[in-house]
């Protein structure tokens, strides 16, 4: 078979030996959504691909549909694990399932889609730039375009200036596990693949590889993912807004990395601020116990301690803004 790909600039890319993309999909109780997920691969322009879905014992029709759709195509495996096992784990198991001939791996969570140029133009910039061991594209959460901010016509850049910029309050374009490709011998130097105990284990894995390599970005929307359940992880990280003790760890672990001691510096005292500045917010929230025992122990684990008199003070600046806010919204404003 023959690749013609489409190149960012709009030329065409030719090869008598297309390289496999491995295409893995964790699943759990997705009866849903599993068929329209795997009816987007089997609809992809690019067909040089295998598929995996990975049941983690279902207790609905996950694994039947799969079955059915395996029995119809033959790219299509199915596996289930002997044992249920977390999200997390079950991504990295999935990861090790891809094909040990593949060039490229994509995974793709059982409740998202990919529309049908995704692998052809993400094998395509890949494949003109072999120093890209990443590439996202935009993406859609329901009506949300996602992953936006790296101007346009920016397609390579360079993965450590990629980390410094996000470590530094720049665009997040990383994505998340379905909006992404990885060359697959970076995925099969990692074992696992995602850090278990980080709920940000797709960003972490990212600031990882790309200190040796660079980063690709598509600017069309590729994917699909919908605002997730509320037993899933997202509302978890929504309860306890996970994403604040991520952004503290990325930079913490990352940091002294990518930027140089006085950008660390700055950014460690800043980020360290803001942090006590949401939990100020949610004192006033009267946020349960868990919520507490959640953040202390995140601090913790960066070697930061948990102090009452800091809570103390951005108590203080948020009750100052505000009575600046409201005083000036008093102040008559007089005409000439």
């Amino acid at each position: 078979m023959k690749l013609e790909s489409t190149t960012e600039d709009g030329g065409r890319i030719d090869s008598k030996t297309p390289p496999l993309v491995s295409i893995v999909t964790p699943a759990y109780n997705e009866e849903k959504y599993l068929s329209e997920c795997i009816e987007s691969v089997q609809a992809q322009t690019y067909s040089d691909w295998d598929y995996t879905i990975v049941n983690n014992c279902s207790t609905d029709r996950t694994l039947a549909i799969a079955k059915n759709h395996a029995a119809r195509d033959r790219r299509i495996r199915v596996t289930t694990n002997d044992t249920f096992i977390p999200a997390i784990a079950n991504l990295n198991t999935a990861f090790r399932r891809i094909s040990p001939a593949s060039k490229y791996c994509k995974m793709v969570l059982a409740d998202d889609w990919m529309f049908p140029e995704c692998l052809e133009r993400m094998v395509a910039l890949m494949e003109e730039h072999p120093s890209v061991g990443i590439v996202g594209a935009y993406g859609m959460q329901e009506h949300l375009v996602l992953w936006t901010g790296l101007p346009y016509p920016s397609t390579v850049v360079s993965g450590r200036e990629i980390c410094r910029q996000r470590l530094l309050g720049g665009p997040y374009v990383f994505g998340s596990a379905t909006s992404v490709m990885f060359r697959s011998d970076l995925v099969r130097s990692r074992d696992p693949f995602y850090n278990e105990s980080n709920v940000q284990a797709d960003s972490e894995a990212c600031f990882e590889l790309l200190k040796n390599c660079d980063f690709g970005f598509v600017h069309q929307i590729l994917t699909f993912s919908r605002d997730h359940r509320p037993e899933s992880r997202l509302e978890t990280s929504r309860e306890f807004n996970t994403a604040a003790p991520g952004v503290l760890h990325e930079l913490v672990a990352y940091g002294p990395r990518y930027l140089t001691p006085e950008e660390y510096t700055a950014c460690f005292k800043a980020t360290v601020l803001k942090y006590y500045d949401f939990l100020a917010t949610n004192v006033l929230q009267r946020r349960h116990g868990k919520f507490w025992d959640y953040h202390k122990k995140k601090l913790r684990d960066e070697g930061i301690e948990f102090k009452y008199a800091r809570l103390a003070y951005s108590l203080a600046r948020r009750a100052l803004r505000r009575f600046r806010f409201h005083s000036r919204s008093r102040t008559p404003q007089w005409g000439l």
